[in-house]
Order: C-alpha cells, then structure tokens, then sequence
C-alpha cells in the first residue's frame, strides 16, 4: 500500500494536456491558455491626458502664483480620438479632454478646476500655480511596451487579464480544451434518484457530487448512469467511458465477490499502477490508464468518494488542463479545539469545520466520520490532516488544514 504523496506523484507523472482549442475572447473566463501573448504595440502608443484641462509648455508656468499668475491663449480644443491639429508655442493652451492625444509642443497639463477663466469666450485662462514637467500626462507605452510578455501558457483568465487581452486587439486565443470526465456509477444496490424507493436500495448521490466537483474545475462531466454488478455489461460500459479523457467509477473496488471493476478493468487490458492507498477515508482507491486513457476507481460510500476525487482527481484535472500550480487549495495551520484519535500508518482528511478568531485559524470535526455520513461533508470547509506517524492528537495543538472553500 503507498502513501498519499507517493500516489500523486503517479498520478502526476504521466498526464498529457488537453489539445488547445481557439475560442472568442468574450468566452474566455475561467479558461487556461495555450499559449503565450506578447503585445504587438505598446498601450497607449500615444502620449495622453490624464485629465481635463489645458495642455501646454511647463516652462511657460515658471514662477506662476497667486501673486504672479500666468495668462494662456487657447487656441483650440481637442477631445479624445481626434487627432490635434494645431501645434503649440510659447504661452499658448489647447483644451484637452481625457485621454485625448498630447499635441505637439506640449508637454504637461493643467486640470480644468485649477485653471481660471478670463475671457467670457474661453479664449484666454489664467493659471497660479507651477506645473513639473510631464503632469498629468499618460507617456506611450507606461501600460504595456511592445514586445512585452503580457500572459503566459498556463495563466488562468480572470476579468482584468480578460480586459488587458481585449486591450490588445485579442479576438481571439488560443485555451486548453476543457476536458471531458466520464462518470459511472457501479452497483445492484445504488437507484436513480427518479426511480421509486424500496428497502434494500440506495439513491445516487455519488453522480451528483462528482458531477459537482467537475463543474467547479472547470471540466465537462459525462455522465454515463448506473450500472449493476454485472461483468459484461460493466465493461461494456467502461469502454464506453474509455472514450473521453478520463474515467471516473464509484464502488465495486474493494474485496467483496461482487466488486468487479479491478478484474474488469484487467480484463481490459489496463495497466493498473496502484489499488490501496494508506489514507483513511477512502483507502481502496484504483488508478491506471487503459487503451492509452487514465482511469480511477473510488469507494462507493459518498465521503470516500468526494475525498478521492479532491485529493487525487482534481489535481490530475488541473493538470490536464493545463494548469501550472496544480495545488490550489490552501494549507493553513490551525489550532485544534477537540482531541483526535486516529491510527499509525494511514494519513487522515477529517471533515473539518475551520474558523478565524484574533487573525488565528482554529478546527474542530464536523462530528461523526463514518465514511458514508455525506452530511459531515455539507458541514465540512476543510479538511483536518492528519499525518501517517499520529496517533492522539490532543486539543491546542497545531494542525495543518486544507481550505475547501
């Protein structure tokens, strides 16, 4: 049985990229991109007001005050997207809006609210202040220079990367595919939440949470139904999954005489490269790749299921779509607020209620950790971790927690 790090670093080894798909920049969100993106010119390639107001020559306000104001000429306007037309000279001003190009021969501006008017027809403004060099003007290029690195393959977009790439005339881009993750349900026991309930029978949660989880991802979820404990058809229908980029099953992977995905899979032709991992819950745990696609097989009890998929699942998912930092849930250490036992060997993800007090996080269970109480997981936002070597771990100490949410 291998450990928790050993098995993701199976998982890691050999996971290929979703193939990269071009798509309109206005459905980008959220997706990863394929490629890197350099700026064709720079932003704003063009020297521009930061506000409304006067441009002009800063020399010509030297030793302006109260005392000793300065009298402009205005002799034109320019608003943004028009090119100006006139050029400026000694004690000269052009109205300028904003973001509207500096003319020539200026080089500074003066906000409109510090400027007086003297002239009922704008002609002329007084000025009482000194101006520096370059103020309030937006240089070419202090955005983004041409030939900048502005995204890299890998970068998640998010709304201002969105807005940067639009800024570059970006229609469209090039994104990792999102991929397609098959999700079949394995068992006589387990009946669609549409279908009457009997004694005996369990209604799917576990399609609904695993669909769940693939959705927050970003990936596509495919879901493939229940299937009974029936060799023939369970392969037919892991065939069926074999088609997208990877497989999920739910139950038949632990030592009973009705649980058939290992030998189903092997039947197969799969290359099984582990089946227990020494984490509790969730320990009979498959992994392997078959007719060149990867697959897991997770316990059927709900709790066992969501863990596997959150510790092992998503990372491959990120990975595959080609996320760099594959990790993206946060480690925190917490203070413990209840006695834990646990047991030497096997590292423990305890369903963990996480809260601040004082700018300090501190944890405590969520009750019952029964495998198969899903209702710990609804009161769960993160989960405690427990390493291999513990065995008591007494209230006040320090713990490391992973943030769910």
């Amino acid at each position: 049985m291998i450990t928790a790090n050993q098995a993701l670093d199976i998982i890691l080894e050999k996971v290929s990229l979703t193939p990269p798909e071009e798509i309109k920049l206005i459905d980008s969100l959220n997706r990863i991109l394929a490629e890197d993106v350099y700026s064709d010119f720079d932003i704003p390639d063009f020297d521009n007001s930061a506000m409304d107001g006067y441009a002009l020559r800063f020399e010509d306000t030297d030793k302006a005050s109260g005392d000793n104001p300065k009298i402009f000429d205005v002799i034109d306007i320019v608003r943004a997207g028009v090119l100006p037309k006139a050029n400026l000279t000694g004690n000269q001003a052009i109205k300028i809006m904003t973001g509207a190009m500096i003319p020539k021969g200026a080089d500074s501006v003066v906000k409109i609210e510090d400027t007086k008017m003297i002239d009922p027809e704008g002609k002329k403004i007084q000025l009482s202040s000194q101006l520096s060099k370059g103020q309030n003007i937006r240089l070419a290029g202090e955005n983004i220079k041409k030939g900048d690195l502005v995204a890299t393959s890998g970068s998640k977009i998010n709304s201002p990367l969105c807005g940067v790439l639009a800024s570059l005339g970006k229609s469209r881009i090039k994104v990792f595919r999102k991929p397609k993750i098959a999700i079949l349900v394995t068992g006589d026991e387990v009946i669609d939440i549409e279908s009457e309930y009997s004694q005996g029978k369990l209604y799917n949660s576990n399609t609904y949470t695993l669909h769940s989880q693939t959705i927050s991802l970003g990936a596509i979820p495919i879901d493939l139904g229940i299937v009974s404990d029936d060799y023939e058809q369970l392969k037919e229908k892991i065939q069926q999954g074999l088609e997208y980029d990877l497989l999920i099953t739910s139950g038949g992977v632990s030592m009973g005489d009705y649980d058939l995905v290992k030998p189903a899979f092997k039947d197969l032709g799969a290359l099984i490269k582990f089946h227990k991992i020494a984490i509790r819950p969730g320990k009979p745990v498959l992994f392997g790749f078959c007719k060149g696609k990867p697959f897991f097989g997770l316990p059927g009890n709900p709790v066992s299921s969501m863990v596997g998929f959150e510790n092992f699942i998503k990372p491959l998912i990120l990975k595959m779509m080609g996320f760099k930092g594959v990790e993206t849930t946060k480690l925190v250490e917490a203070t413990l607020e209840e006695d834990i036992k646990t047991k030497p060997g096997l590292k423990f993800f305890i369903r963990a209620q996480t809260t601040i007090k004082d700018n300090q996080f501190y944890t405590r269970t969520t009750g019952p950790q029964g495998s198969a109480i899903l209702k710990s997981m609804l009161l769960a936002n993160s989960f405690i971790i427990i390493d291999e070597d513990a065995d008591l771990v007494k209230k006040g100490t320090k713990v490391i927690v992973k943030l769910l949410d």
